[in-house]
């Protein structure tokens, strides 16, 4: 089995390390991965400047692109064969509820699933308390058998993984689960540089979950592994007959 990994964290970040070391018992690794932090690229595609991949150790290669680039790379271009299967991670930090519509973790595994490649995301939920995201190792390559090592890994999906931030001992279990929700405040900052022009950031602030039954939050907070099963159809498909009532005209 070939494995390309990659993610949004840049080669260098642990996480990347950890996932690596855990599918090496799967099958042959390959890494490809953006050359720098590329957190929050979404599933946006270098198309306006020329892309650069370099050798950094054997199987490992740094890309001057986005997460989705790296995947596109390392599917089209820099490994010797189309990869069995794509992992992306280890995120330094959540990806639930609307963070997948942000995050280049689930994007590149996206784009993974878009070439017709099994893909899995996985991400830490203690971003700014990694202690523990090294002893994921051992239970991240049994999960990662449990999910890939299948004749039956659904189509046009992919598997969106998040790992509590506690020990990989204290984990209660996995449960499959759906995204949850979340509330942002004050994510925007306002401010002024040194020449007395204005300025905007966009990050911080304060974000509330609603902690419902069944969701990828719920579980996580709870002490559990999630697995959330992402479609590439985004249509709400329970609305398709109501909006068509519309009689909308052109």
């Amino acid at each position: 089995m070939l494995i390309l990994c990659t993610n949004d964290d840049g080669y260098m970040a642990p996480g990347l390390g950890v996932l690596a070391e855990a599918a090496a018992g799967l099958g042959d690794v390959h890494v490809v991965a953006p050359d720098r932090e590329q957190s929050a690229t979404s599933h946006s595609l270098t198309m306006h400047l020329p892309l650069r991949a370099r050798s950094v150790r054997e199987r490992w290669h740094s890309v001057t692109g986005t997460p989705t680039d790296c995947v596109m790379l390392g599917v089209q271009a820099i490994r010797p064969r189309r990869p069995d299967v794509v992992l992306s991670g280890v995120n330094h930090g959540m990806n639930m509820g609307e963070d997948v519509l942000y995050s280049g973790t689930v994007s590149a595994a996206m784009e993974a699933t878009i070439f017709g490649i099994p893909a899995v995301a996985v991400s830490y939920a203690g971003r700014g308390d990694e202690r523990h995201l090294a002893s994921y190792g051992p239970l991240l390559s049994r999960l990662l058998a449990q999910l890939v090592k299948r004749n039956d890994f659904p189509p046009e999906t992919l598997l969106n993984v998040n790992l509590p931030a506690i020990a990989a001992e204290q984990v209660k279990g996995v449960r499959v689960t759906r995204l949850g929700r979340r509330v942002f405040s004050d994510s925007l900052t306002q401010g002024t540089d040194p020449s007395g022009k204005p300025y905007y950031w966009i990050g911080g602030g304060s974000i509330e979950w609603a902690s419902l039954e069944g969701t990828d939050y719920h579980a996580v907070d709870e002490g559990y592994i999630s697995v959330t099963p992402l479609h590439l159809d985004l249509t709400n498909h329970a609305l398709l007959r109501n909006v068509a009532e519309w009689e909308l005209t052109a």
